[in-house]
C-alpha cells in the first residue's frame, strides 16, 4: 500500500513538472510563472502529507484506545483517515519544512532542464 501510494505521489509530482515544462512560454524574466509554483508547491505538500501520514501511523499505533468510550472495528476502520486528515492539516500549516525543501529540488530541475 505504501508502495501505492508513493507511485502515485511520484507520478503527480512528475506529471507537474511535465506541465511546467510544457509551460515554458508562460516564463516571465527568468521566473516561473505563479501557475506553475501554485501546481509544485501542490506537489512538494502532498508528498510532506504523505510523509507525515507514514510517520503519524507509527505514531497513533501505540495509542491505546479508550475501551469505555472507542475501540472496536469501527474505530479501526476509521482512525488512518483521521491520521491522514491530520498529516494533510499539517503540510497545509507549515509542516515540519519537507515541502519547501521538495519544491526547491523541484525549481531546480525545472530550470536545469530549461
Amino acid at each position: 500500500m505504501i508502495d501505492s501510494a508513493a507511485s502515485t505521489l511520484f507520478s503527480a509530482a512528475r506529471e507537474n513538472l511535465a506541465a511546467s515544462r510544457a509551460d515554458q512560454g508562460r516564463q516571465i524574466a527568468g521566473k516561473t510563472a505563479p501557475r506553475n509554483i501554485e501546481q509544485i508547491r501542490e506537489s512538494a505538500e502532498d508528498f510532506e502529507s504523505f510523509f507525515l501520514s507514514q510517520m503519524f501511523n507509527h505514531m497513533f499505533a501505540s495509542v491505546k484506545t479508550n475501551e469505555q468510550f472507542g475501540g472496536g472495528a469501527g474505530e479501526d476502520a476509521w482512525k488512518s483517515m483521521l491520521v491522514d486528515e491530520y498529516a494533510k492539516a499539517t503540510a497545509r500549516k507549515g509542516g515540519v519544512g519537507i515541502a519547501d525543501h521538495v519544491m526547491k529540488a523541484m525549481l531546480q530541475a525545472q530550470e536545469a532542464a530549461q
